[in-house]
């Protein structure tokens, strides 16, 4: 933390607060304010920053003000200073502090004192009390099944996961649509808004229409005449129309398989072809800026199945159809005779598949990761307990079907009696800033790139974010400053940090309304997950005991993951793993630190596998594109390398010529020249940051390129290049 730029707050005067571009007479106030904090509470301790946060600092105040008074507050405090701290009255009032007061001494016994107090010893319950658990929390997220289950958890030598709700069956998108005391008719159940719209109206869907749409396409869909439980495709912006079609498919009994609609044509062929998919929803082109970018043409390209094709706007497609494929007008008429005519869900067994998504692996070829009838309620679950997820909630989180995000957002909302708030284009500039505002978005979720285009260009300023309640953020490691700067924009809300994987269907380590927040930091694992960090002799360090290595996970988590459709399961994720108390550990890969008080901190891959955009990506891939580029090049190596300064990885390619006499193009023409190739052929998101040439690349005896060498080196150059 850059504390040591700053003054102690006992040293600011109204002078330098006046330094700042505030006028004389704002900053005499302000320093007034600040001296009356000061005597009740020191200045230094985190009960002097809860009462700065809340009542001096407000978002017109410029952000330099806000460092300083954050950074001089904590100058002496050292690591893990909180940013956001529990209230009891509030915290009383959150899903799990409700929960608690109702059962917390049923649950913990004498142990029990308040939900603040008790929070841990009620994630430990979790873990080792999994019937209880789950048992009380589906009823209290109004979770039905059409046939209960034996039992939450039976475990199985044969099955290191354990098997969850043995013999029940289930629909979670009939969950979804389901009237209940949390749900009416009425309820919002979408609110969205296009881009270039920014000054009309908000589009809002009902339940009760949202039921009718879902409906109707899923009766279009039988039209098809595919198998039970084929696979369909989703290639789509993440809108209304693909919320409905995404709901349809699993309410049909069908799997989604979720395709990113950045992908290339050979990245979406490589996923139809691994799930088998048998059709795909897709649309005619995007609109982003003004700028049509084609989406059906990379279908087409992709040498697809039938397509049924959806319009960006209106109600005509733009392009030429292949002689099988159907607009979406046409679609739903072949559904005319059942407009408003439910559609009676198909109930399927727990560990039936509802979705196929991916994750980029070490081999190149993307793993293939199925969502089980369980998965949507372990990610609606973690809505609840830890995003306080709740009846009349908005909910807005820009991302897409294709990334885990997508369906996320869909069950962690509407399981949850909450809105799903979607802004259909660019999240970074200020039209996005603006429909958070009339939406009245509840909980914002974010990824730290987002964040960080959001602070450069101040995109929103003047306007109102007050009714967020919490902040969310994942898929990259986040930068203190930044997430400083995203919590003065809504009076200092807490962002719960959150992080899990595909395979996970959620989290594993996350925040809590229910605890101090740090910035970047993870306060707790998730409900119902344990965390080992393994020291150097493979296995884990003491749980109470501060240090860093790689992540391992205990293995009974509810919706993770028990098999790949192109990979074996065990030999992925718990060969060759330790076993603790007589259960062998799920490997994850993360490098991960447990702080002196007891937070965690991830830092990127322990493996070959990067972060980048949020994206994960191996190695493996971005080398296979690089090496092809130019005929001198022997061979490369991709580092995912996490700035000094904490954040989003970047992208280093160290590169090794055939004749290592012959120089190199310079760096900046060779990272265009990487990049096109990447952003052609991988993903447009992708950017390389820095070149690097080498002689050779370091390996072990067995040959293997040593990454975690070249990362230490490129982090360590990195650093020395700032001081």
């Amino acid at each position: 933390m850059a504390t040591e730029n700053y003054m102690s707050l006992d040293a600011v005067t109204a002078a330098d607060i006046a330094a700042l571009g505030i006028s004389e007479e704002a900053s005499d106030q302000l320093h007034r304010q600040l001296a009356g904090i000061l005597e009740i509470h020191g200045a230094g301790t985190s009960q002097t920053w809860q009462s700065i946060s809340k009542h001096l600092l407000t978002p017109e105040l410029p952000f330099s003000l806000h460092q300083m008074m954050y950074y001089g507050c904590y100058k002496h405090f050292g690591p893990d200073p909180p940013a956001w701290l529990p209230r009891p009255d509030g915290a009383n009032m959150t899903n799990v502090g409700k929960l608690l007061e109702e059962h917390g001494k049923e649950f913990l016994g004498l142990k029990y004192v308040d939900p603040i107090s008790s929070f841990l010893d009620f994630q430990e319950f979790s873990v080792s009390n999994p019937e209880v658990y789950w048992k009380t929390l589906f009823v209290k997220m109004g979770i039905r099944f059409s046939t209960p289950p034996e039992c939450i958890l039976r475990e199985d030598p044969a099955e290191p996961g354990g098997i969850w709700l043995p013999s029940a069956t289930s629909n979670p998108a009939n969950n979804c649509l389901t009237l209940s005391d949390q749900r009416t008719l009425d309820d919002v159940a979408v609110i969205w808004r296009d881009e270039g719209d920014d000054e009309l109206p908000l589009n809002k869907m009902s339940i009760k229409e949202l039921r009718a749409s879902v409906w109707l396409v899923a009766h279009a869909i039988e039209t098809l005449k595919l198998e039970k439980g084929s696979a369909i495709a989703i290639d789509m912006p993440m809108n209304c129309n693909s919320v409905v079609i995404y709901l349809a498919i699993v309410l049909a009994g069908y799997v989604v398989v979720s395709i990113a609609d950045s992908f290339a044509p050979a990245e979406i062929s490589a996923r139809l072809k691994i799930s088998n998919a048998k059709a795909i929803f897709t649309q005619d082109v995007i609109v982003r800026g003004g700028r049509e970018l084609p989406l059906y043409s990379r279908v087409v390209d992709a040498q697809s199945p039938i397509a049924i094709v959806v319009p960006s706007r209106g109600c005509s497609i733009s392009k030429t159809l292949r002689d099988n494929d159907i607009s979406w007008q046409s679609f739903l008429e072949r559904a005319n005779d059942s407009t408003e005519v439910e559609f009676i869900a198909v109930e399927k067994p727990t560990k039936a598949f509802t979705n196929i998504l991916f994750s980029s692996g070490t081999t190149g070829e993307p793993k293939a990761i199925p969502w089980t009838v369980a998965t949507p309620f372990k990610a609606a679950a973690d809505g609840w307990c830890h995003m306080d997820i709740r009846k009349g909630d908005v909910i807005a989180w820009p991302t897409n079907l294709g990334w885990m995000m997508g369906p996320w957002l869909v069950y962690a909302s509407l399981l949850n009696g909450a809105s799903i708030a979607l802004y259909n284009g660019s999240p970074l500039a200020s039209g996005f800033a603006k429909f958070v505002q009339d939406a009245k978005v509840t909980m914002l979720g974010v990824i730290p790139s987002i964040v960080r285009a959001w602070k450069t260009a101040n995109s929103t300023a003047s306007f109102d974010w007050s009714t967020i309640r919490c902040y969310a953020s994942t898929g990259e490691a986040s930068n203190v400053d930044e997430y400083l700067w995203l919590m003065s924009r809504a009076q200092y809300k807490p962002v719960i940090e959150y992080c899990g994987g595909t395979e996970i269907g959620g989290g594993f380590a996350t925040g809590s309304l229910l605890q101090n927040q740090s910035l970047a930091a993870f306060s707790t694992p998730a409900m119902g997950c344990s965390l080992f960090i393994l020291g150097d002799d493979g296995f884990p360090i003491p749980q109470n005991q501060p240090g860093t290595g790689e992540l391992a996970l205990g293995s009974l988590m509810f919706g993770a993951s028990s098999s790949l459709l192109n990979a074996d399961h065990y030999s992925v994720y718990f060969k060759d793993m330790p076993v603790w108390n007589g259960k062998v550990l799920r490997r994850h890969g993360d490098l991960f630190e447990r702080t002196s008080k007891g937070n965690y901190r991830a830092h990127g891959r322990a493996d070959d596998t990067m972060n980048l955009g949020g994206i994960k990506v191996s190695s493996v891939e971005i080398e296979r594109i690089c090496n092809a580029v130019c005929p001198d090049i022997l061979e490369t190596a991709a580092i995912g390398v996490p700035p000094s300064g904490g954040g989003p990885e970047r992208l280093v390619v160290a590169v090794v010529l055939k004749d290592s006499d012959k120089p190199l193009l310079d760096s900046s023409s060779m990272a265009k020249i990487f990049n096109s190739a990447l952003q052609k052929k991988l993903n447009p998101l992708f950017k390389v940051s820095e070149i690097i040439p080498l002689s050779s690349l370091p390996r072990t005896a067995t040959n293997k390129v040593m990454r975690r060498v070249l990362r230490e080196q490129f982090s360590q150059s990195d650093q020395n290049s700032k001081l």
